[in-house]
């Protein structure tokens, strides 16, 4: 099962609205999906869940437990402050070292109001994964001006949707 990330805790999120047409586009490829939405973590994880707090917060570990039986992954990243939102950051960083994502494969889509995408955002992520041991797939769509490219809750942007896509179908092969 590819577990997709949603990876802001902003309440109606664009990215909630990309991650379910990725769900979509999973399902009409027979893959099975999920969605993990960083929304539905605990108000008070950074200070229950991390560090010497590990394995205490029972919310956390149901989602941490969800990422760690997952194999491959998809990373919908917006871009905040010429990055990834720091709620992401915290949430890896809650992550079992170095298990959790060690060998594992993931994709990632990029973001942005502007219109780089969320370029900047993807590298500084795909360097952490590399760290961490997780492969990184070389296809990375990076989704600019969003907002003009959406309508009611969709993606409407033709080119958009094939790159989307294209991503998915490397993904299952990957």
């Amino acid at each position: 099962m590819i577990k997709i990330i949603v990876s802001t805790n902003r309440r109606n999120s664009i990215s909630s609205q990309i991650a379910q047409q990725y769900l979509e586009i999973l399902q009409d490829l027979n893959q099975e999906a999920e969605i993990i939405d960083l929304m539905d973590l605990p108000n008070d994880f950074i200070f229950t869940a991390l560090y010497e707090h590990n394995g205490k917060n029972k919310e956390y570990n149901r989602v941490h437990n969800q990422v760690k039986e997952g194999m491959k992954f998809v990373f919908i990243v917006p871009e905040y402050n010429g990055s990834f939102p720091g709620i992401l950051k915290s949430f890896i960083d809650g992550m079992s070292y170095p298990n959790t994502f060690r060998n594992k494969k993931c994709a990632l889509v990029g973001l942005s109001s502007g219109i780089g995408g969320g370029g900047i955002a993807l590298s500084h992520l795909t360097d952490i994964f590399h760290y961490l041991g997780m492969h990184v797939l070389a296809n990375k769509p990076k989704l600019a001006k969003i907002e003009e490219n959406m309508s009611d809750n969709l993606l409407t942007n033709r080119f958009y949707i094939d790159l989307l896509q294209t991503q998915a179908e490397m993904l299952i092969d990957f």
